[in-house]
């Protein structure tokens, strides 16, 4: 990869990898074919779609779209192999437990970001009427029939918000989910859930409340675009200037992020197809903090600490979410990065120019600002362990080439 100068063109946005997840692990729920369109074509569909199948289900992908049968009967265990390699495993817990009463699921891998306990899923099936053991590794969970309860989230966890939609979809009454997850992938999976006649009010909103059904029908369903996606190109765009229509963009989903963009400096124009974004000069800094939807999205920061290391002025990043999500910070600094980083806080002052370096990604998201960061850098960069980035991005490589970036997958 090579430092590259204005971008210019149309880059089209793919479905959302955490929506797409979810919408899998969710059609265990429906005996019968469903079919999604719009899922991504990246590593963690293709996981949980081995996931899926060691449980039975047999899936066929046709370009964008992938069909699931989902059998009467259910193989309820989700091996370490598979789950150690993608956190979102764990999205499989309430769907088996709502279908057949049963689940055995290896504690969760995935991403670098510190510790991110599933208590709050466990804790809420189990007010639900589940109960669960754990040996060897794995979380062995039954529940021979749901009910319905209400449950309190001390922080709205999007996984654990997602997990007892599942479940409760099919418990016995009404549950009602207080301090829920907002996010654009909630309302997601609720507007699935619904479609396949799930019984979902307050969607969007802190409080979701279900009534459960006792049976769920397969459906067909297309995914959302991937915001992430879009936040990276907007990255991509603030570094190296230029103009970029990002094609399917949801700017509704990105209204805090656009504010922040725009407050940089750059020009961003709402269009019937998507996106736009303009950038002529050099972006300014700004003071960035993460927190839940509809807040900055955690996911957004490394992008935008990215942006910070060639802005002029200096901005204090503060993470609210995840504790040690700064690792990515050592290799920017390996690339003249001027940040200095403790705890939850780091200050980035930003330099004229970054210089290529051999650098490494620690999970999607950080692969994907050293990406960006290489953009902003004389000579060449080079990232190991760039399979983290296949996890979540669809020819990332390909579609920044396109728009006249200097950027070649090996």
């Amino acid at each position: 990869m090579q430092g590259s100068g204005p971008l210019n063109g149309d880059i089209p946005i793919g479905g959302a990898k955490n929506s797409a997840l979810k919408l899998m692990a969710a059609s265990l729920l429906a005996e019968g074919s469903t079919s999604l369109l719009n899922v991504p074509d990246i590593a963690d569909v293709a996981i949980m779609s081995e996931l899926l199948e060691a449980m039975g289900v047999e899936i066929e992908r046709i370009g964008d779209r992938i069909d699931l049968d989902v059998p009467a009967e259910l193989d309820p265990i989700a091996p370490y192999s598979l789950v150690e390699r993608m956190r979102a495993s764990i999205a499989v817990l309430g769907p088996l437990l709502a279908r057949i009463g049963h689940a055995r699921v290896a504690m969760p891998g995935g991403d670098d970001f510190g510790s991110r306990p599933i208590d709050m899923h466990l804790q809420g099936l189990e007010q639900l009427g589940a109960t669960f053991s754990y040996q060897h590794g794995d979380i062995s969970g039954e529940a021979h029939q749901l009910v319905g309860a209400e449950v309190f989230l001390e922080f709205p966890s999007v996984g654990a918000t997602e997990n007892l939609m599942m479940a409760a979809v099919l418990a016995q009454g009404e549950t009602v989910i207080e301090n829920a997850a907002r996010e654009p992938e909630i309302t997601d999976l609720a507007n699935f859930l619904s479609q396949m006649g799930a019984m979902i009010d307050g969607v969007g909103t802190s409080r979701v409340v279900i009534e459960g059904v006792e049976v769920l029908r397969p459906t067909t369903y297309t995914t959302i675009p991937d915001r992430i996606e879009a936040a990276t190109f907007l990255a991509a765009v603030a570094v190296c200037g230029g103009e970029v229509l990002l094609k399917g963009a949801r700017p509704d989903h990105m209204e805090m992020l656009i504010r922040k963009l725009e407050e940089m400096g750059m020009g961003l124009t709402v269009e019937p197809s998507g996106l736009r974004a303009e950038v002529t000069d050099r972006l300014r800094a700004v003071d960035v903090s993460t927190l839940p939807y509809p807040g900055l999205a955690t996911d957004y920061k490394p992008f935008l600490v990215a942006a910070l290391c060639v802005a002029e002025g200096a901005g204090m990043v503060t993470e609210n979410i995840f504790a040690g999500r700064f690792r990515y910070v050592d290799e920017l600094v390996r690339m003249g990065a001027e940040i200095r980083a403790e705890g939850r806080h780091a200050v980035v002052r930003g330099v004229e120019r970054l210089s290529g370096a051999p650098v490494r990604a620690h999970d999607i998201r950080a692969g994907a600002a050293l990406v960006i960061a290489g953009l902003a850098a004389e000579g060449e960069t080079v990232i190991a362990n760039a399979y983290h980035v296949d996890r979540g991005y669809e020819d990332l490589a390909g579609k920044l080439t396109s728009v006249g970036a200097q950027v070649t997958r090996a």
